[in-house]
């Protein structure tokens, strides 16, 4: 019995000792859970409340720092602009404003110009930094890309002077004519000579305010909200009778071609203006007794097939450098020979917004000496394919084969005119 006893007592005790070392291996790993580690402390920092929340909703970048300048809260945006690297302030200005403010607690703003990063042509970032405390320790940045808004700003800017210049040529033209006729109001040739340099001069004046008037309005309206399906042969048609004086005044022949009864989908007073632009533009630029042709094909697209119309001259070419920027507003390749033709440098600019706007685009093939051809790309109607019961499924002049879609090219863009085009009066 006593041998029992004695295993029985050494049994309780030893249970007992065991019970004590788990209640305080319990206690221990809840003190230990509780105690807040360097991790803890980096990543769930004591915000404000409803901060977080605030921030997460901001169109600017945010970035929250701490007393030791560490970043306690960004946005993705503030990561996406390179504000913040390996958990730090990476903008040394942005930086000192915080240390300013947090050592004074005033309210600071500043305007910078950072470099982009990954373009690797030290293009500026144009930003509005603003530096507020927020609570006693914390300080918060709220940093605006104006970028854009001054690309825009500039565009407009330059869009303002270069009207202005514009506009002072003919106007200043008429100013000194109409003295010229008033000192010559005894010699009725001068008389009748300054009158026709007036009228040459208002009606260029004219053309520039009504081309002004159609950059707006491709500008600013949705040309798909009035769209029908239009008909490529009547566009064509419509654009080689606009130009039908001038081209008879330096004998140019004027030929039309390509896949008959194609359609495209848009407004037809931006697209019949898009093409008679470039008519236009290639009867100004070529030189007398040469031929100017206008050819529409249908090709295929993943998204859905394209009417191309392209129009082919003989004209002085486009340089390399000059191909980059044809279609900016106002740029001209030859100011002299742009005067003298009339030309007021928006006409490329209304064919490159209307193709954009209708889903398309206009490219431009070149070369010195040899002319050029300019390609108008546009998503086709949906429309019947079938030809008209009295017309042939395509014309005389049947462009390249649809396989084809490469872009324009010289040779094959003169053999979808017919061979024998009709030489206009």
């Amino acid at each position: 019995m006593d041998v029992n006893a004695a295993v029985a007592a050494a049994s309780a005790i030893a249970g007992v000792c065991t019970g004590a070392v788990a209640t305080l291996a319990f206690r221990w790993s809840e003190r230990d859970q509780k105690r807040p580690t360097r991790t803890s402390l980096h990543t769930d920092p004591a915000l404000p409340p409803g901060v977080d929340t605030v921030l997460s909703v901001l169109r600017s970048s945010a970035v929250v720092l701490d007393e030791a300048d560490s970043v306690v809260k960004a946005s993705s945006a503030a990561y996406a602009l390179g504000l913040v690297r390996g958990g730090k302030l990476a903008v040394e200005p942005m930086l000192q404003m915080a240390r300013d403010t947090r050592r004074d607690g005033e309210i600071r703003q500043v305007e910078l110009d950072l470099p982009r990063r990954g373009t690797g042509r030290g293009e500026a970032l144009a930003v509005s930094a603003r530096v507020a405390p927020l609570g006693s320790r914390l300080v918060l940045l709220l940093v605006e890309d104006l970028t854009e808004a001054r690309r825009i700003e500039a565009v407009r800017r330059d869009f303002v002077a270069n009207v202005s210049h514009e506009l002072k040529t003919p106007v200043g033209a008429l100013s000194l004519l109409s003295e010229a006729v008033m000192d010559a109001s005894e010699d009725p040739e001068a008389v009748e000579r300054f009158a026709g340099r007036m009228q040459i001069e208002a009606t260029r004046l004219t053309s520039l305010v009504q081309e002004l008037i159609d950059l707006s309005r491709v500008q600013n309206d949705d040309p798909l909200e009035d769209a029908e399906p239009v008909r490529v042969d009547e566009l064509v048609a419509e654009a080689v009778d606009r130009c039908r004086q001038p081209a008879a005044t330096k004998q140019i022949t004027m030929a039309a071609g390509g896949t008959a009864d194609v359609r495209v989908w848009g407004n037809r007073g931006q697209l019949a203006a898009a093409l008679g632009n470039l008519v236009e533009n290639a009867v100004n630029y070529s030189p007398a007794r040469t031929r100017v042709g206008i050819a529409a094909r249908r090709v295929t697209a993943p998204g859905g097939d394209l009417i191309e119309i392209a129009v082919t001259d003989q004209g002085i070419g486009i340089s390399d450098k000059d191909k980059e920027r044809i279609f900016e507003r106002f740029y001209r390749v030859d100011p002299a020979r742009s005067r003298a033709t009339g030309g007021t440098g928006l006409g490329l600019a209304i064919v490159k917004h209307v193709a954009a706007s209708h889903g398309g685009e206009v490219t431009v093939w070149s070369s010195e000496g040899q002319g050029s051809t300019f390609t108008l790309r546009l998503p086709e109607a949906a429309a019947p394919r079938s030809p008209h019961p009295n017309s042939p499924a395509s014309g005389p002049g049947d462009v390249r084969d649809e396989d084809d879609a490469d872009g324009p090219d010289r040779t094959t863009a003169y053999e979808s005119i017919p061979a024998a085009p009709e030489v206009l009066p």
